[in-house]
């Protein structure tokens, strides 16, 4: 079977590799001139398994509402008139009931748990180099009633086969010497010791090397303009290089994925939540974390990718909007300070920032369409690279009109139509 993967992220290029290992002939095509140059490029670098918190739930809810009107909260909104952003706001409230949020939370896992399954497969097939660290992810609280909080949805995810405990301030510090500074002010330690980090742009590089030896074919530097569509049946796209035919087309352009299906007439609630990230070098000298971090009350996480840390984080709903605001970005550099204030070279400090694609249940949407042909991977929110391989296989199999490992029920678009 012919098969078009459009997006050459980390979720594209993993599709493209589980389509190619089952024998299809596959075309990737991104407008960047290689993979991983857009949201998958300085992400936050963990495979945070265990952090399958929604988005939407009564807490969260509360919190954003206290958020409004302060550009220096983790989230900062800015309401537009545009109607997706609306019908995204209608889907989010719907959500943030605790009876949904504790399904979409299995949902979310479900995916995630799989996909570290079938990123383990991948590492064992290619063994490619990705600065990876096996060595769990902490959780840290300075406000007693967070902890507290934390632990209930901590409960949740170990009871679905996730573990994640309450440690002693002790043990944090055994697990990571470079919290000494922090732990003063902190109320609560959680730790997830099956969770891992990882350079996602060097792992997307790597195995789109492994998918043109398999055969893939990429085309960079090419823009989608319209997906060709008779009667209900995808039957290739249109390019900035001509039209490219296929048996099936797969949308995993993430934020930028409803901008193409509203072409065809499909609605996907996927909203685009600007994230920003800051690289410091670590040098001789620096004490640095080596264990990855999540600071959950200000939405930061904290991955040393070989002798780099990256710090991640906060979120700002303002449409495609891709400039950097450095009052936002020096608040992730001032998050390191505080923790880790001898962590890195920060007159070296990279800044980035990209647009997670986020649903307001914050579970992806994955699978077929109503219209043939076409299938989608994308509205992974903030654990693209968690669930990439996960999704990818999931995706693939349906394509290839298997079924997949996973339960779909509740993964697909249906549940927005």
């Amino acid at each position: 079977m012919r098969v078009i993967v459009l997006g050459a992220g980390v979720i594209g290029v993993a599709t493209a590799y589980f389509l190619a290992q089952d024998g299809h002939e596959v075309t990737v095509i991104d407008r960047a001139p290689g993979p991983a140059r857009e949201t998958s490029f300085a992400n936050g670098g963990q495979i945070s398994v265990s952090h399958t918190d929604p988005w939407a739930s009564p807490a969260n809810l509360r919190k954003v509402i206290g958020w409004l009107g302060n550009p220096d909260a983790p989230l900062a909104i800015r309401p537009s008139l545009d109607g997706p952003f609306w019908r995204w706001i209608f889907w989010y409230l719907r959500n943030c009931t605790a009876a949904r949020a504790d399904a979409n939370t299995e949902r979310m896992l479900r995916v995630a748990r799989y996909s570290q399954t079938m990123l383990m497969s991948i590492r064992a097939d290619t063994d490619m180099p990705f600065d990876a660290l096996r060595t769990g992810i902490l959780h840290i609280y300075r406000d007693p009633r967070n902890f507290e909080r934390a632990l209930t949805q901590a409960a949740l995810v170990s009871s679905l086969g996730c573990r994640r405990e309450a440690i002693s301030t002790a043990r944090a510090l055994e697990i990571e010497p470079a919290l000494a500074d922090a732990l003063p002010g902190l109320a609560g330690v959680i730790y997830a010791p099956a969770d891992e980090s990882g350079d996602a742009q060097m792992f997307t590089e790597g195995l789109a090397a492994v998918c043109a030896d398999l055969g893939v074919t990429f085309h960079f530097d090419t823009c989608v303009e319209h997906l060709i569509e008779n009667a209900g049946f995808v039957q290739g796209v249109a390019t900035s290089i001509g039209e490219i035919r296929a048996d099936a087309v797969v949308a995993a352009l993430g934020s930028y994925t409803p901008l193409l299906l509203r072409q065809v007439g499909l609605s996907v609630p996927v909203c685009p939540a600007k994230g920003y990230s800051v690289t410091l070098p670590v040098t001789p000298g620096h004490t640095a974390p080596v264990t990855a971090l999540i600071d959950d009350e200000k939405k930061l996480v904290y991955s040393r990718l070989g002798d780099r840390l990256r710090i991640a984080g906060l979120a700002e709903m303002n449409g495609y909007d891709t400039k950097i605001n450095m009052s936002r970005a020096l608040l992730v550099l001032d998050g390191a300070r505080e923790l880790f204030p001898h962590a890195g070279d920060l007159g070296r400090a990279q800044y980035w920032t990209g647009l997670r694609p986020q649903t307001p249940d914050s579970v992806p949407v994955l699978g077929a369409t109503p219209l043939k042909g076409l299938y989608l991977n994308t509205g992974h929110g903030t654990l693209g690279w968690t669930m990439a391989a996960g999704s990818a296989r999931i995706v693939a199999d349906v394509v290839g009109g298997r079924d997949p490992a996973v339960d779909l029920d509740g993964l697909g678009i249906g549940r927005f139509l």
